[in-house]
């Protein structure tokens, strides 16, 4: 299928062919009919994309100082590499569409096949002949609506909100700033309302339109006309509401809002404009200033957007979908009007010359909507069965073919900035595959790391008997049965921490080993493959005593949204990395946990964590959330017969004995050993050899994570005879 893109570090814009999207459950395959250009928030995003690196800094300093702070945890080589993967990456464009159900996922019963819904969001509505959309992003469309109107159901959304936050009553008068395409929305909402309503915008003709749709007086911000109109609407008070639907760099709008504003009135901002209130003028008037966040409440929300979980009527009214639907309704009723919004339509196939003309300003447009071709490529939505014929392959056997050929499920940061790039370029390596969910992810993933295929289709990766190992790189609630599955497939298998979340998840893993006799798995915990860290256990030397170690990983708060958070669904933070720091200490002092006890502060995620070891030796891990982001990471000391090994972030590592030993100049990076680890996976897929790991390591690795967990819940040591 083709779906609109754009290049943040070149700004190239293209229609780009990528795999068609599963329909998963808990939404809809949806297959566009039309889809509506936000003239404001795209074109903002597009012109960013066409500045220089300088401009572009300049333009997000929020995302300037989340670069410095990586740089201080990460060291500049891996945050290079990941802003780099990130600006040198297709994005996608657009948030509002109207299509025709296609498929049906499980657990969606309110739509079927053949049904017109409008669409929601910057991530499922996307200018893309197919989207999959989930439940709480979608709502059917009423009889009697053109498709093309049913399109403008996002944008109406986000002005529907807009004034929702504004509180307008029956008698009011407001002031809408910014007559674009949300300003002529608003325009017409406050009219439906029994609002009487002044505009105002430097474009006359923008004026002229919203007059014709319901405003009473509208002109340029700097006319006499429009402060005399307030005053005779008003009898000299000041209108009760002004709406900020603006963009640009002036801060004319929120100075022109508190002139015309009455004591104690709302102000609005619906838009993305300057905001340097002017203190003296808000404070005398005593302003209430809200911000209106997009299409309503459920926005940013995981567990409402993507999992779909509703929020009670009786307690939030008006969520994202129920103010779709209701805009829709309007829509259908009469009482709001898009067709005189729409400047100019354009075909599909069209839609990089349509981006160029709106940039350059060769087209004046309001809204612009892009209509797609009724016939298309059907969509095959991929099976979750387990394949029926499965590689057999006696565990350690070597691959037949040279190179190994390497198939990825999941396309991530991780997988892009940190692993990918050791095997796009190393000898003896092909990368036969990728699969993602998302049809965008696996095409720049193609497109930067020379993939043969991009797909949807997992199956058909599993099924394909030339593909030598699947690494699975996918959020941690499916890295279980995704490598359960790869497994019975006969494939030697990557999965990147966690194995598990629960003993369940563990205890299938382990019983797909057994069934297929491929035991051929690698967990990704490659802190024990760092160069620095084994030049010091080699430095320390044998130890004859009990040691005691100590773990100090300041993780530092995660960003509000982070897919981290989703405990219900992805674990706990611990449960998601913690594997990482019991698998250093097990592999430092050469044995398996045997008992784990954890404590917690109380109301946050910092944890405390001990481990006892067989011979008595003890580790106790500090994973904390609260500490400054200009600490190191990860600091560890090793104490045992009178040495002490100490490591610093990956950057420093000594050793104090008899003899002292220091590493003797810091490496140009951090690394973590994730170069060395997939050296070791790929030469033991490609001989046949023992895994680089012992699998009852690994499993004993996961056991104590899950163990964690309970050990919070139980206030007690938990015990792990059976996963040694």
């Amino acid at each position: 299928m083709k779906q609109v893109v754009q290049n943040y570090k070149s700004g190239e814009l293209a229609v780009l062919d990528v795999p068609v999207p599963g329909c998963k459950p808990g939404g809809v395959l949806v297959r566009s009919a039309y889809s509506l250009i936000s003239t404001g928030t795209e074109l903002m995003k597009v012109s960013e994309a066409g500045m220089s690196m300088v401009g572009k800094a300049r333009s997000r300093p929020d995302q300037v100082a989340k670069v410095m702070q990586s740089v201080a945890t990460n060291g500049v080589p891996a945050t290079y590499r990941k802003v780099m993967g990130k600006l040198d990456s297709y994005t996608p464009l657009g948030y509002s569409l109207c299509g025709v159900v296609e498929q049906v996922g499980a657990g969606i019963d309110d739509v079927k096949v053949g049904d017109l819904v409008a669409c929601a969001g910057n991530e499922h509505a996307l200018h893309a002949e197919l989207n999959w959309v989930p439940k709480n992003l979608y709502a059917p469309v009423p009889d009697g609506i053109a498709p093309r109107h049913a399109a403008f159901g996002t944008v109406g959304s986000i002005a529907l909100q807009g004034v929702r936050r504004g509180e307008p009553q029956l008698g009011d008068v407001a002031l809408v700033i910014g007559l674009g395409l949300i300003g002529q929305l608003v325009v017409q909402l406050l009219a439906a309302s029994g609002v009487r309503v002044v505009g105002v915008d430097p474009d006359p003709v923008r004026c002229e339109l919203a007059e014709r749709l319901g405003a009473a007086v509208c002109g340029d911000p700097a006319s006499a006309a429009v402060e005399a109109a307030v005053a005779e609407l008003t009898g000299g008070h000041g209108v009760d509401q002004v709406y900020l639907a603006a963009g640009g760099g002036s801060n004319q709008p929120v100075e022109l809002a508190a002139r015309l504003s009455r004591d104690r009135g709302r102000v609005v901002d619906i838009g993305k404009c300057r905001l340097d209130l002017p203190w003296n003028a808000y404070y005398e008037k005593e302003l209430d200033v809200r911000f209106s966040r997009s299409y309503g409440p459920g926005r940013y929300d995981p567990e409402y957007e993507i999992e779909g979980r509703d929020y009670p009527i009786g307690y939030v009214r008006w969520t994202e979908r129920r103010n779709l639907a209701c805009f829709l309704d309007l829509l259908a009723r009469g009482r709001v009007d898009v067709e005189p919004l729409v400047s100019h339509t354009a075909g599909f196939d069209d839609a990089v010359e349509t981006y160029r003309r709106l940039k350059d300003g060769d087209l004046k447009a309001v809204a612009v909507l892009f209509r797609y071709p009724e016939q298309a490529v059907e969509a095959e939505a991929p099976s979750i069965a387990v394949p029926a014929v499965k590689v057999q392959r006696s565990p350690g056997r070597a691959a037949t073919r040279t190179p190994v050929k390497l198939a990825f499920v999941g396309a991530g940061n991780y997988a892009t900035s940190m692993l990918l790039p050791h095997l796009a370029q190393r000898d003896g390596v092909e990368l036969s595959a990728v699969v993602t969910t998302t049809a965008l992810s696996a095409a720049n993933a193609q497109r930067k790391f020379g993939f043969a295929e991009a797909t949807t289709d997992l199956d058909a990766v599993l099924g394909d008997t030339s593909i030598d190992a699947v690494f699975v790189v996918t959020r941690h609630s499916s890295h279980a049965e995704l490598t359960r599955r790869a497994l019975l497939a006969g494939k030697a298998v990557f999965v990147e921490k966690p194995l598990a979340l629960t003993e369940d998840e563990l205890t299938g893993v382990l019983a797909a080993v057994e069934e297929s006799g491929n035991d051929r798995l690698q967990v990704g915990f490659n802190r024990r493959f760092a160069p620095l860290l084994n030049e010091a256990r080699k430095r320390f030397g044998a130890r004859t005593g009990p040691a005691s170690l100590r773990y100090l990983v300041n993780a530092g708060r995660l960003q509000h949204g982070s897919w981290y958070l989703r405990q219900g669904t992805e674990g706990s933070r611990f449960a998601g990395e913690g594997g990482h720091f019991i698998d250093t200490a097990s592999w430092l002092l050469a044995a398996d946990p045997v008992s784990v006890y954890a404590v917690a502060t109380s109301g946050n995620e910092d944890l405390q964590v001990v481990l006892r070891y067989p011979d008595g030796s003890t580790a106790t891990l500090s994973y904390v959330t609260t500490g400054p982001g200009s600490f190191p990471k990860e600091t560890l000391d090793l104490v045992a017969d009178g040495k002490v090994l100490r490591l610093d972030d990956f950057v420093r590592a000594s050793v104090y004995g008899r003899k002292r030993w220091v590493s003797s100049r810091l490496p140009k990076a951090r690394d973590k050993g994730q170069s060395a680890e997939l050296a070791a996976f790929i030469k033991a897929v490609r001989t046949g050899g023992p895994m680089p790991v012992p699998l009852e390591s690994l499993v004993a690795t996961t056991a104590a994570t899950v163990a964690v967990q309970a050990g919070l819940a139980g206030g007690a040591p938990v015990m792990l005879e059976r996963a040694r």
